[in-house]
This record gives C-alpha cells, sequence and structure tokens, in this order.
C-alpha cells in the first residue's frame, strides 16, 4: 500500500519538477527516437500539437484555456521526492508544461510555482499502483494505446502478475491480457508496413483488440488470411469505423461481399449483407420496437432451438446474435456514461 502519510502539500518550484520520462505517450517518442527527447518533442507527445486528450480526459487546448481562465490548477500533481532529490512526476505531466509554457511565454499570472502533493521516495510498486488507478481507471484517463504499452511494460517488464495489475486498476485478467496481446500484435504486424514511425497511428488499436475475438481471427484464417493481412487493411482503412472488424466473420464468408471488401472496405461489403429492403417493416421499425420483438423470440426460445444453436456456435445465425449483444451492450455504456 501506498504510505500516504509521507504525502505533504507543497508549492513546488516549476523548473525545480521533471516530467515523467516514463510516462507511456513519452514512453512512445522516446521509443521512436531513441534516447532523450527534447522539450518540443514532449510537448508533441503530450497533445500540445494537437486535440489529443490530455490531463482529465479533454483535449490539450481545452484544459490550457481552463488553466488560464481560473489562473491555475484545481487539482494538485503528484510528485515522487527520490532520495537523491529529484522531483519527479506520477501525474500530471500536461499541466506542468502549460505551466512552462506559460511562463515562458509571459502570460499573466503565477506560473512559477505548481500545487503539488509530494510522496517520499515511493518503491517502483507504489509509483506503479498510482499510475494505473490514475490513468487505466480514474479521471485522467490515458489512450488505449498507452494502457496497453504499460500494461505490458508491467506483465513483461516489472513482472506484476496479472492478480496484482488487477487488484491495482481492477477489471478482468482476460481484458488485460487482450490489452497486452492486441500491442504485441499491433506492434509486430502494423508497424512494420509504415514507411516511418511518423505514420503510426496510435488510434488503431482498438482494431488489434477486437482482433482477440477468437470467432474473428478464426475467420480471418479459415478465408486464407493472416494477422499481417489484417494489419494492411488496417494501414489502408478498409476497417473503418473499426467496430467493423465484427463483421469480418459474415463479410469473408460471403465470396461477393468479401471482393468489396477487399476493394472498397468494410463499410460497402456490408451493404450486400444487409436485410433485403423489401422487407420494409424490419427496415423502419423503431429501436424500441426491434428490441421489444427480439425480447419477445429470446423469451420464448423452446429448448431444442437452445439446442440447435448450440451444436454450431461458428454458425452465422451465432455470430449475428453475439455481434448484436457486443453493440447492445456498447450502447448501454455509452447511454449510462453520458447520464
Amino acid at each position: 500500500m501506498i504510505k500516504t502519510g509521507d504525502c505533504t502539500f507543497q508549492q513546488l518550484a516549476i523548473d525545480s519538477v521533471e516530467l515523467d520520462v516514463e510516462n507511456p505517450r513519452i514512453a512512445r517518442w522516446i521509443g521512436m527516437y531513441g534516447g532523450k527527447i527534447t522539450a518540443e518533442q514532449m510537448s508533441l507527445a503530450l497533445g500540445a500539437a494537437d486535440s489529443s486528450t490530455g490531463d482529465g480526459g479533454t483535449t490539450f487546448a481545452s484544459l490550457k484555456e481552463s488553466i488560464r481562465t481560473q489562473g491555475g490548477i484545481i487539482h494538485a500533481i503528484l510528485v515522487n521526492g527520490e532520495a537523491t532529490g529529484r522531483l519527479v512526476v506520477i501525474e500530471g505531466n500536461t499541466r506542468v508544461l502549460i505551466y512552462r509554457e506559460f511562463k515562458r511565454q509571459g502570460v499573466a499570472g503565477d506560473w512559477d510555482k505548481i500545487p503539488a502533493m509530494v510522496y517520499g521516495d515511493l518503491s517502483q510498486q507504489d509509483i506503479d499502483a498510482i499510475r494505473l488507478q490514475a490513468h487505466l481507471v480514474g479521471p485522467r484517463q490515458w489512450d488505449p494505446y498507452s494502457k496497453a504499452r504499460y500494461l505490458k511494460h508491467l506483465y513483461d517488464t516489472e513482472h506484476l502478475t496479472l492478480d496484482q495489475i488487477v487488484d491495482f486498476c481492477g477489471g478482468e485478467k482476460r481484458v488485460v491480457l487482450d490489452y497486452i496481446a492486441a500491442f504485441n500484435d499491433m506492434e509486430s504486424t502494423y508497424r512494420p508496413l509504415l514507411d516511418s514511425d511518423d505514420q503510426f497511428d496510435p488510434t488503431r488499436f482498438s482494431s488489434f483488440v477486437e482482433l482477440q475475438r477468437q470467432s474473428i481471427l478464426q475467420a480471418i484464417m479459415a478465408a486464407g488470411f493472416t494477422k499481417k493481412d489484417f494489419a494492411q487493411w488496417v494501414k489502408d482503412e478498409l476497417i473503418s469505423p473499426q467496430a467493423k472488424v465484427r463483421s469480418l466473420p459474415r463479410i469473408l464468408r460471403n465470396p461477393q461481399s468479401k471482393d468489396i471488401f477487399l476493394r472498397d472496405g468494410a463499410q460497402e461489403a456490408e451493404k450486400v449483407l444487409d436485410i433485403p429492403s423489401a422487407d420494409a417493416a424490419i427496415r423502419d421499425a423503431s429501436l424500441e420496437q426491434l428490441a421489444r420483438a427480439v425480447n419477445r423470440k429470446v423469451l420464448g426460445m423452446e429448448w431444442a432451438e437452445l439446442q440447435r444453436l448450440r451444436s454450431d456456435v461458428n454458425a452465422e445465425e451465432v455470430e449475428v446474435l453475439c455481434e448484436l449483444k457486443d453493440n447492445l451492450v456498447q450502447l448501454c455504456s455509452d447511454i449510462a456514461s453520458d447520464a
């Protein structure tokens, strides 16, 4: 457990704190350029040049404007005071960067010192716990690719067990393993296809998370393709939006839709698999009407019908039902998060 008694609130000189180079968003740039990176590259890594999310899940630009308007930050940064005297940011890199930029540009306000909770020489395990709680499940979450990079580091380099990782950040072991496997697949198949690391698009990571579904990988292999082919489809943006990965089993099983997919992408391929236009009653029904109809069908299902579905779990009918379940779970999650 973190020794909270060794933590004190301080106003730290903004130039006395060091950014956390092990932050996965920064570490990705170090991996690209090797060794130390410049302040300008670090700014890019933390989203200063675009609309990437920064602290609090907001964009760098909106966070910057909020800090300028309020004349400072609401939540103190978290800092590890090492025995050597170094003050290393654990959580709050983006806010430190904004303070430094305001100070350099002469923006009106006091940007010389920043509020900080300073811990006394934390162990690596305590630092990992703070990062996990703040950035994997907390309000300042990293993007999925950065999360996966850090999970891989904890599992393969720090040798934390799955139980330890789940204890820190919650969730399920299966999800942790899927993220790590997706990271490995993306690095080994997608990155080599690019002419330079500048072309690497971490937002495509969710496609590789979907690839971890056994039914999807089996369908790709059964159609005579490989993970490298999948990575090429991702690079060529044939799978867009990324949720279309879930449609690959149906698309690849149908010769016509497969040909269209390889030429024009998943959205066009799906059109030949859509509900026939003559079925106007189903096409024009509302979501509520369709949901009630499906509920009645499921609740009224007889044992023999369930056994029939169980007899071939890879059948298209079963895949469509499972795809519907996934989409409904995601929809309900989206609805709840907006409440």
